[in-house]
């Protein structure tokens, strides 16, 4: 059996999960709304506080589906109640994010400003200009968004300049060392 399928999700207060007869669910709480098709073999159960999810047989369909549709279900109702957040950092000599409006204005670098609209349901904080925030209900939004602005200047291997998520570790080359005697 599948360990992240089998395990229950509790709903936390203020939480409210609705499902329908072709398992579309719909997850409401305090920060939004939120809707996923789950595939129609999959059995959604709600008892009281606890939601369940459950395969019809041992087939690989299945059981590929049966981690992947609890996985989905447990990440909107976090979303709705407490929502996702992707920190990035600039390292860089010049390099900055500034907000204006709804628009990210980044400087990496290139010729021009990089400027960037914010999608609807997520908003980027800029906390120092070399310091970013992406927030939103929708943790697939927010992480592709997320790496969306660090497509614009990867992290490179020399100086460790661009882009880069906070908990990510950029392995450093060494470099030329110069003509061996």
């Amino acid at each position: 059996m599948s360990r992240v399928g089998r395990l229950p999700i509790t709903i936390p207060q203020g939480v409210q999960i609705a499902v329908t007869s072709e398992n579309l669910v719909t997850v409401k709480g305090p920060l939004g709304e939120l809707s996923e098709q789950i595939d129609k073999d999959i059995k959604i159960d709600i008892d009281g506080e606890t939601l369940t999810v459950v395969r019809p047989s041992d087939n690989k369909r299945h059981r590929a589906l049966h981690g992947l549709s609890r996985a989905l279900i447990n990440n909107m109702v976090v979303g709705v109640k407490q929502g996702f957040e992707r920190k990035l950092l600039i390292v860089g000599v010049g390099y900055k994010a500034a907000k204006n409006g709804k628009k990210l204005e980044l400087q990496l670098g290139h010729s021009h400003p990089v400027v960037m609209e914010d999608p609807d349901g997520i908003t980027v904080e800029v906390v120092t200009p070399t310091e970013l925030i992406v927030k939103g209900i929708n943790k697939q939004r927010v992480g592709n968004y997320a790496s969306k602005i660090r497509e614009w200047r990867k992290p490179e291997p020399y100086k460790g300049k661009g882009v880069r998520y906070a908990d990510e570790n950029v392995i450093r080359k060494e470099g030329k060392t110069g003509k061996k005697k």
